[in-house]
């Protein structure tokens, strides 16, 4: 019973070994693009089917269709500029590279990438990716 107690204490007890740093240049990464034109790096997880951080990369101009998402949605711009606009709403507040912005789940929105340059953004989404359009 004495072994049985230490084995599981030393199952339950993290590697003293020195972790892993994960880097990732930019020329590495795997970038998928969809028939839209929208490109995915992934970075962590399956967005088909999980939470996931990615790379996006939208071509300049690109303006989406009124949709919705079922997880929140949270980014930080790297290039280019963009909007994310609730329907209806008038002159939404343009972001830059540093910025950050959260869309949450279920709100209908447009994103447009709004510079001629392609947007790119680090974005983390809490659950699996979907797309549903909605009508304005």
């Amino acid at each position: 019973m004495k072994h049985l107690a230490l084995a599981l204490i030393a199952a339950a007890t993290p590697a003293l070994a020195d972790p892993d740093i994960t880097v990732a240049p930019p020329q590495s990464l795997a970038w998928e693009t969809t028939p839209e034109g929208v490109a995915f790096a992934a970075l962590s997880g399956d967005r088909w089917s999980e939470a996931y951080f990615a790379m996006v990369r939208l071509p300049g101009g690109t303006i989406s269709p009124p949709h919705v998402k079922s997880a929140d949605m949270f980014g930080v711009m790297v290039e280019g500029q963009m909007t994310h606009a609730t329907l209806g709403q008038k002159d939404p507040t343009i972001i830059g590279p540093g910025s950050y912005y959260h869309v949450p789940a279920h709100l209908p929105h447009i994103s447009s990438c709004v510079s001629d340059t392609p947007c790119v953004t680090m974005l983390y989404q809490d659950g699996a990716f979907d797309f549903v359009p909605v009508q304005p």
